[in-house]
């Protein structure tokens, strides 16, 4: 799923449904905020920065995260759907998704050069 998060500066909450093993198998949304928003086309790279695990409920969020709060703005559910994980290693993810606007493989890396926040996201 992806929300459209106007909070301070607007980006896009990209968030995949997975396993995570640190957690003992707890089923979590792997998060990312995405400033200019999850590429359509192939051939565009973007800047994915991670942010906190979500819980599975938040899935169907929208509204508004009042003042004072993290993440303070408002948030629209952009994009939903399904996605099979092709291949997952410790920084790389590869996978389609199949949503009402997102439809394709893409891949999201973490390259050694960035700090460990920084990944791109892109489609394949």
């Amino acid at each position: 799923m992806v929300q459209k998060h106007a909070a301070s500066t607007l980006h896009y909450d990209f968030r995949l449904e997975l396993p995570e093993t640190v957690s003992g198998g707890e089923i979590v949304l792997k998060s990312w905020a995405v400033p200019k928003g999850v590429p359509t086309e192939k051939g565009i790279k973007r800047l994915a920065v991670t942010t906190e695990d979500h819980p599975v409920a938040y899935l169907d969020f929208a509204g508004e995260i009042p003042e004072g709060e993290y993440g303070a703005g408002t948030v629209e559910i952009w994009d939903t759907g399904t996605f099979e994980l092709l291949n997952r290693e410790e920084d790389r993810y590869e996978f389609t998704l199949q949503g009402n606007i997102l439809i394709g493989t893409y891949i999201l890396i973490h390259p050694t050069k960035f700090k460990a926040s920084n990944w791109l996201l892109f489609k394949k």
